[in-house]
C-alpha cells in the first residue's frame, strides 16, 4: 500500500501509531476530518513519506521531532489545528 486516503469521512479519534509499521507508503490524507491528540511520533518511520495531509483537524500537542527524519517528505500540511510548540528546525520550514 502506498496512499491512504481518508479525507472529508468525519473520522474521530486519534491517530493510530500503527501507521508508522507502513514502510511502503508514499502518501497519507487524513484532512478534514475530527481527529484529535497528538500527532504519532512514530509517522517519522514511514521513510518513503513524501506527502503527509493532516489539515483540518483538532490535533493538538507539538509537531513531532521525529518527522524531520522524513527524508523524502515534499508536502506537510498541518493547518486548522490546535498544535502547540514550535516547528522544528530541522523540518527546513
Amino acid at each position: 500500500m502506498t496512499h491512504i486516503a481518508t479525507e472529508d469521512n468525519k473520522l474521530i479519534g486519534n491517530i493510530p501509531s500503527e501507521l508508522g509499521l507502513l514502510s511502503n507508503l508514499q502518501e497519507l490524507d487524513l484532512f478534514n476530518n475530527q481527529l484529535t491528540g497528538n500527532i504519532p511520533s512514530e509517522l517519522g518511520l514511514l521513510s518513503n513519506l513524501q506527502e503527509l495531509h493532516l489539515e483540518g483537524n483538532q490535533l493538538i500537542g507539538n509537531i513531532p521531532s521525529e518527522l524531520v527524519l522524513l527524508s523524502n517528505l515534499q508536502i506537510l500540511n498541518l493547518w486548522d489545528n490546535k498544535l502547540t510548540g514550535t516547528i522544528p528546525s530541522e523540518l527546513g520550514l
